[in-house]
C-alpha cells in the first residue's frame, strides 16, 4: 500500500478531530478526500505529511512510519497546501532552484526544466512568482511538490479560486500525474472529484462515512431520480403525485414540476398517459440521476455510523 491509515485518533484538548479512522490507498490510485469544514480532512493530511502527530493509531507511507521514520516519509510525499505558500519576490526558476536545493536534487538544472515542462510554466518561467496569475502560481506549487519525484502527492484544494480555463488545465495536469503516482485530492468541488478521482472517501465529524469507487458512490443515496416535466398547461398536482414511485414533487412554476422518484421502474410512460388523460401536452421531460453532490449532502448532514463500502 502507498498509504496505510490504521485506527487514527487525534484529540485537541477536549475535541476529537479524528475518531478511529482507517483506510488504505493503493499505488497509482487518485483518491478524493472529501468532507465539510471541520470534518477532519486537513488534520488527516497533516498527519500523513508529518506536520502533526496523531494521538493514537498508526500511519505509514510507502512502508515508512510517520512517527518513527518521518524523514523517509517526507522523501516520498509531495504536498501542495491550500494556501500554496510561495516566496513572491523570487523568480520562478529561482524558487524551483531553492526547492531543488532543499531536496539535494542531483543535476538540479535538468530537473527544474523537467518540472517547468510538465507543469506548463515555459511562458512564465522568467517572471517573479508574485507576478503570476493564480493558475500559474498553482502550477509553481505543483512543480515544487513534484520536484523530488515523490511516490505520493497530496493536494489540498488545488483548484480553489481558479477561472474555468485554469481549472480545466490543472485538472488535466492532475489526471496526467495520477497515471504515475498515488494522489490524494482534498476538494469541495464535486465535479472535480467525478472528473479526476478513481475513488472517494468522505469524512464527517472525524469519522469515515463512505469509501467507494467514484462510479459507485451515487448508489449510497439509493435509487433517487429526478424527472423535470414541463406541460403546456398547469397540471393537477394532487393527481400527478398519485403516480406510482413518486416520493415528492417540487413545483418550479405553474406548468413545470420536478418529480423525485424512488423506484427502479421508468415512470415516464405513466407521465405521458397522465398527460393524455388530463388533456395536457408534455413539452419537455428531463431525467436526472442522483448527483455526487447530493450524496455528499446526505452523508454529511446526518450522523452516520461505520464505513459504507
Amino acid at each position: 500500500m502507498s498509504v496505510s491509515i490504521e485506527h487514527i485518533t487525534k484529540i485537541y484538548g477536549t475535541q476529537k478531530a479524528l475518531d478511529d479512522v482507517s483506510f488504505n490507498i493503493r499505488s497509482g490510485e487518485v483518491v478524493g478526500f472529501l468532507g465539510p469544514n471541520g470534518a477532519g480532512k486537513s488534520t488527516m493530511m497533516k498527519i500523513i505529511t508529518c506536520f502533526l502527530p496523531q494521538t493514537s493509531g498508526k500511519v505509514s507511507v510507502c512502508g515508512y512510519d510517520v512517527a518513527e521514520q518521518s524523514l523517509e516519509v517526507r522523501k516520498n510525499v509531495g504536498y501542495l497546501a491550500e494556501s500554496n505558500p510561495l516566496y513572491l519576490d523570487m523568480y520562478v526558476k529561482e524558487y524551483l532552484a531553492f526547492i531543488a536545493g532543499l531536496h539535494h536534487i542531483k543535476n538540479p538544472e535538468k530537473r527544474i526544466q523537467e518540472m517547468i515542462d510538465i507543469t506548463g510554466l515555459q511562458v512564465e518561467q522568467k517572471k517573479k512568482t508574485g507576478a503570476l496569475s493564480k493558475g500559474y502560481r498553482q502550477r509553481v506549487g505543483l512543480a515544487q511538490a513534484l520536484m523530488h519525484d515523490p511516490k505520493v502527492l497530496i493536494l489540498d484544494e488545488p483548484t480553489s479560486g481558479l477561472d474555468p480555463n485554469q481549472l480545466q488545465e490543472i485538472r488535466n495536469l492532475i489526471v496526467s500525474i495520477g497515471k504515475q503516482k498515488t494522489v490524494i485530492l482534498s476538494t469541495h468541488i464535486m465535479q472535480e472529484v467525478e472528473a479526476v478521482c478513481d475513488r472517494v472517501i468522505i469524512i464527517n465529524k472525524g469519522k469515515i462515512v463512505a469509501d467507494k469507487l467514484t462510479g459507485d458512490m451515487k448508489t449510497l443515496a439509493g435509487n433517487m431520480t429526478v424527472i423535470t416535466v414541463e406541460f403546456d398547461k398547469e397540471p393537477n398536482q394532487a393527481e400527478l403525485q398519485k403516480l406510482p414511485g413518486i416520493d415528492s414533487m417540487e413545483v418550479v412554476n405553474p406548468t413545470t414540476v420536478k418529480l423525485h422518484i424512488t423506484t427502479n421502474i421508468d415512470i415516464r410512460p405513466e407521465i405521458f398517459h397522465y398527460a393524455v388523460e388530463h388533456n395536457l401536452t408534455v413539452l419537455t421531460m428531463h431525467k436526472e440521476e442522483k448527483k455526487l453532490e447530493e450524496v455528499f449532502k446526505n452523508l454529511t448532514q446526518e450522523s452516520s455510523e461505520g464505513i459504507l463500502s
